[in-house]
């Protein structure tokens, strides 16, 4: 079937290759889409995997929230007894508390304010699965100690330059005074510019309209080899609705969802959506110039005896050259782009093989289409147009 189909190939390509300004607008046009719709996808699959990046390092089997959490930027607690109350069912092992709430960090040169996530955390009994931050536990179990994400954004300071340097540096955080003594990387999103970790002794005293009782998450550990799912559903049933028991993917969709539900996936859908419509008319505009231009040979070949499938099928052939030969640059030139953005915003956008198939198969789509409507054109080759 492909043999027989790309037999006529050369006739397609010479065919292209004859006008190569005409040629190479349409490639242009074609990356040009392309590389939208990589941008547009780029920056959604950037959004939600950011969001989630903390989630990912949590260690936990199973986590309780408050019904009413919505994102890590918009949190909301729960008595931190219920928690505890995990404790007496069976093949729970352990269970850590966490903090978390948004501080105004001063920047120690410019003196300038700005939002930074805080998570609390019990130094005894860290949650996260993170060798940077563990290794600076001791440090962190004295009060105003914290540890700044080296991933945040620079208008926080160069505080990372600083820590490295002298060991540690002196920060202000919502007005009383911090000493940065470590670094780890946990990375931005577009709800937080900056993160950083405290004990849940200096969170307290940073945030204290707070309760002690009072938390934003709790991270259940189960025994090795336990049925995660029998004992979720049996702590549903005893604990009080004022918590929601999750697995951490469904906790990490709950994040998900928050933001999807803010119209972004919609957004960045929509221009995507646009990218994909503005390769059809690029493509189109190409294909039917050139059929116009060709219509007499058209005829010719009519008059000699081949039939429209055999012309039609040279078009289409034309089509999947210009999606192949476009598809290459778009792709090249938004891999560029993913690394201007990341270092510009230090969001973490890359290329994704499934993410380019699924380009690619838009790519083929697309110009498949725009040849379907040229075709129209290419029927209108009649053999006395010789004449």
């Amino acid at each position: 079937m492909l043999r027989k189909l790309f037999r006529r190939t050369p006739l397609a390509w010479l065919q292209l290759k004859k006008e190569k300004t005409r040629l190479a607008v349409a490639l242009a046009g074609i990356a040009f889409a392309d590389m939208l719709m990589f941008v547009q996808m780029g920056l959604l699959d950037a959004l939600l995997d950011s969001a989630t990046q903390a989630h990912q390092n949590l260690q936990a089997d199973l986590v309780l929230i408050n019904p009413q959490f919505q994102s890590l930027i918009s949190v909301k607690s729960f008595p931190r007894e219920r928690l505890q109350q995990t404790l007496a069912y069976d093949r729970v092992k352990s269970v850590r508390p966490l903090y978390i709430n948004v501080a105004q960090w001063r920047n120690p040169e410019t003196r300038i304010t700005r939002s930074i996530l805080v998570w609390g955390i019990d130094p005894a009994n860290p949650p996260f699965d993170n060798p940077e931050v563990n290794k600076h536990l001791g440090q962190l179990k004295l009060l105003d100690r914290v540890l700044f994400d080296l991933a945040s954004r620079p208008e926080y300071g160069p505080i990372p330059d600083l820590v490295k340097q002298h060991g540690s540096v002196e920060a202000e955080v919502n007005s009383q005074t911090v000493q940065t003594v470590g670094l780890f990387q946990l990375g931005v999103s577009f709800g937080a510019d900056g993160n950083i970790i405290s004990s849940d002794s200096t969170f307290l005293k940073l945030f204290p309209e707070r309760k002690p009782n009072q938390i934003e998450v709790g991270l259940i550990n189960l025994e090795p080899g336990t049925n995660v799912q029998a004992v979720r559903s049996q702590l549903i049933r005893a604990l009080p609705n004022d918590v929601k028991v999750l697995t951490p993917q469904e906790f990490a969709q709950t994040e998900i969802d928050y933001w999807s539900n803010q119209g972004i996936g919609f957004i960045f859908g929509m221009g995507a959506a646009v990218g994909f419509i503005v390769g059809i008319v690029i493509v189109y505009q190409i294909l039917y110039a050139d059929v116009s231009d060709h219509l007499p040979e058209y005829a010719t070949l009519k008059a000699m005896g081949y039939s429209d499938r055999y012309l039609m099928t040279m078009l289409m052939q034309e089509a999947l050259l210009l999606a192949a030969l476009g598809f290459i640059p778009g792709v090249l030139l938004s891999i560029g782009l993913y690394q201007i953005t990341y270092a510009a915003t230090l969001i973490p956008i890359g290329m994704k093989l499934n993410r380019a198939i699924f380009v690619l198969l838009l790519t083929i789509i697309m110009c498949s289409g725009s040849g379907a409507i040229a075709l129209r054109k290419l029927r209108a080759a009649d053999p006395a147009d010789m004449f």
